[in-house]
């Protein structure tokens, strides 16, 4: 074994360090004994320097199993700057060319190379197998292990082969490591590389620096978003999505708002994904928006707040991503935006997928569900999720503890709860506890006739949010387990038996309430109960004055729906004003000006306070089809054959078409109205349409109903307002 003194000396000699952190020391003594090692270690901790340390002191060649391409790259870069030798470290993987790979093998067959990633993928290659049997191989690093429990939140199906090809190659001591396990995850880990007898070096999960919030996910989440940043001007970003056209969306709505920001997902090329996360690193953007497909490996210190704009799918990815936050140890903040429906949404995305993986994943989101709506102290919930006990009653450091719930006595609910699940023989899961306590007679109750049980409805005087609070402050509490071979089965501890005897005080909080949240309903006609009366009197005048002197309708200006927009959310500016409904680009700039005058002029003289998110500019909702059509009515495509190649019917493309010319996009269908009509019989509508007081479709086929059909008066109508009106 070596010295303590040899061991500092190493470390200083190989990576310039004086001390070791945390378990470090104890982990690479076990390993350099030549024994199996478990290492628990959340990001941050220095996991990476558990193999690379003993890899540099060992004879032969350590082979590191890593699933990520960018983060071998990394690695090997890091090692070779600390090495006088370029071959001390390789990777092997499907980047890389033939000529490549034959120098990484000339390297470790000639003793240069004392660490080689190999992706999974490549480990199970015949080829790279036959060539490892002829290296002394000093031992098997398996970095991210979580990949191999279906119960992780990154399972990888390839990882299940490397113990047989481990036997296949040569059996050596392995090194298992993660950020990130639960005490049922750890077990498949343990278990499936076969290695139950390791020594476990767990590190604490509690970070005590971060700061943990969920928030109600409303219609106004952008606005939410965009004003934290400001609030946090310089400081650096990451926020979380699950679609990437969610990313590419809220980086353009975020980038328009004066936000130095870039995107990063799966679906970019490789080149711009670099690209994006060296700006990121190099801060020259505040805040990068991203899949999960970033961040694993990236270590920048000072990300001072890591948001969710979606809840992730399980609460091991919850954590590795806010663990992105003040690596450094100063301060970092995770928000998350929550509803309950974007978890059904997560549900349906499962449903074709075989049913055990199904269930896993139900068994995962429920958690996600619980941490979120949970009163209790947030590091408390999510290091009990990891098998770690918080001893603090109130962190000081979460949303939950900052704004504490009143506490209520719930011993006669807990013991209706132990009581179920002995009589369940303690072989069911939360849910199924739950409808027996309340009566639900579902077709997994009847089925096994569970609706005979003298418990069966005893707690139907209180309702499913509840019930489901009082379980779970009872698994923190010690009361309840689930079983970790079978997970998610509730089973009563020694503890809660003894409770169920000798029933004490047991007070839980009420869950946090995340109902669905309402959409905001884009503003129609009729007056809204916000609108400002006066002002909305006063830019009708407006409107009616300009229109005289301009010679057009009123309507043709601004329709009433854009004044009541107007005179609810005060804009001042030109940028602010082209954000109303109705209004886009081309009519604030056309016939703005006059406008903001007189509402600049209201706000003033009546002190009124203007709503602080309408500063919020939003990016112009032209989707890719009214995009495409505009460019093919430039193009003089025939209207009927544009509806047809867009499979829509022709009402439909008109209704695009008009969607787009009351935004304020100038279009011109001369063209085509020309092969359909008359001259003479498009100016005569044409002339209704200047002088009538409203843009009714109604009132204009009442009038020339029995002349044109309903299509040719809504094309000449298209053609007024693109040109009276854009």
């Amino acid at each position: 074994m070596a010295s303590k003194n040899k061991l500092v000396e190493a470390l200083k000699k190989n990576f310039g360090f004086d001390t070791f952190k945390g378990n470090q020391e104890a982990i690479i003594r076990n390993l350099l004994d030549g024994k199996d090692t478990f290492v628990l270690m959340p990001t941050g901790g220095g996991k990476s320097l558990c193999y690379q340390l003993p890899s540099l002191m060992l004879d032969g060649t350590a082979i590191v199993i890593s699933p990520l391409i960018a983060l071998m790259k990394n690695q090997v870069d890091a090692m070779r700057n600390f090495s006088e030798e370029d071959g001390v470290a390789h990777f092997i993987n499907s980047s890389l060319n033939k000529a490549a790979i034959d120098q990484v093998k000339t390297d470790i067959l000639s003793g240069k190379t004392k660490l080689l990633y190999v992706a999974p993928e490549s480990l199970t290659k015949e080829e790279n197998i036959d060539f490892l049997k002829q290296v002394n191989v000093s031992f098997y690093a398996v970095d991210e292990a979580h990949c191999i429990s279906e119960w992780g939140h990154d399972f990888r199906p390839e990882y299940r082969r490397i113990r047989p090809i481990i036997n296949e190659i040569g059996n050596r001591p392995v090194i298992a490591l993660t950020a990130t396990a639960t005490p049922k995850v750890q077990h498949d880990i343990q278990k499936n590389l076969g290695m139950i007898d390791a020594a476990v070096f767990k590190s604490s999960f509690n970070r005590s620096n971060l700061y943990y919030e969920v928030r109600p996910k409303t219609a106004n989440v952008d606005k939410d978003i965009i004003k934290y940043i400001k609030q946090q001007e310089g400081k650096s970003g990451i926020i979380y999505c699950l679609s990437r056209k969610k990313v590419e969306e809220l980086a353009e709505l975020l980038s328009v708002n004066g936000i130095k920001v870039l995107p990063y997902h799966a679906g970019m090329d490789s080149a711009t994904r670099t690209e994006n996360q060296d700006a990121f690193l190099l801060e020259k953007v505040d805040v990068i928006v991203a899949t999960i497909a970033f961040g694993m490996g990236i270590d920048k210190p000072d990300v001072r707040y890591v948001i969710h704009y979606d809840i992730p799918k399980s609460l091991e990815g919850y954590y590795q991503e806010t663990g992105r936050a003040g690596r450094d140890g100063g301060e970092g903040q995770c928000i998350t935006f929550y509803v309950n429906k974007d978890l059904q949404k997560l549900e349906k995305f499962m449903q074709g997928k075989p049913i055990a993986e199904q269930e896993i994943g139900k068994q995962l989101l429920m958690e996600t569900a619980a941490y979120a709506e949970s009163s209790l102290c947030r590091r408390k919930l999510l290091l009990h999720y990891f098998g770690e006990e918080y001893k603090g009653e109130n962190c000081g450091n979460c949303d939950n503890c900052l704004n504490p719930k009143k506490q209520v006595e719930a011993k006669d609910l807990l013991c209706a709860v132990i009581e179920t699940v002995i009589a369940l023989k303690e072989e069911f899961k939360t849910e199924h506890v739950i409808d027996v306590l309340m009566g639900n007679k579902t077709s997994q109750v009847t089925a096994y006739l569970h609706d005979d049980l003298e418990v069966f409805g005893c707690g139907q005087g209180d309702d499913e949010k509840t019930w489901n609070a009082v379980i779970r402050q009872a698994l923190i509490a010690g009361y309840l387990v689930k079983e970790i071979e079978n997970y998610g089965l509730l089973k009563v501890t020694p503890a809660g038996r003894k409770f169920l005897d000798k029933p004490q005080p047991f007070k839980i909080v009420k869950d946090n309430d995340f109902e669905e949240v309402e959409e905001e309903i884009p503003m129609k006609g009729g007056a809204s109960c916000a609108v400002d009366p006066e002002l909305f009197s006063i830019l009708k005048d407006l409107r009616k004055k300009m229109a005289k002197r301009l010679e057009l309708p009123p309507y043709i200006i601004f329709q009433d729906p854009s004044l009541e927009a107007m005179a609810t959310t005060y804009p001042i500016t030109i940028e602010e004003l082209q954000n109303i409904p109705g209004v886009g680009a081309g009519k604030a700039k056309r016939y703005g000006e006059e406008f903001i005058k007189v509402i600049k002029l209201h706000v003033d003289e009546n002190e009124i306070e203007r709503p602080e998110d309408l500063r919020v500019r939003t990016i112009a909702n032209k989707s890719k089809l009214k995009v495409s059509i505009i460019q093919a009515i430039d193009r003089k495509i025939a209207l009927d054959e544009l509806a047809e190649s867009k499979d829509l019917d022709f009402d439909e493309l008109l209704d695009e078409v008009e969607a787009i010319v009351y935004s304020g996009t100038k279009i011109n269908i001369d063209y085509f109205l020309r092969e359909i009509m008359e001259e003479d019989h498009i100016e005569e509508v044409f002339e209704y349409f200047k002088e009538s007081e409203s843009d009714s479709l109604e009132e204009a086929i009442n009038e020339y109903g029995m002349d044109y059909t309903e299509e040719e008066i809504r094309l000449i109508r298209i053609k007024f307002l693109s040109e009276m009106g854009n």
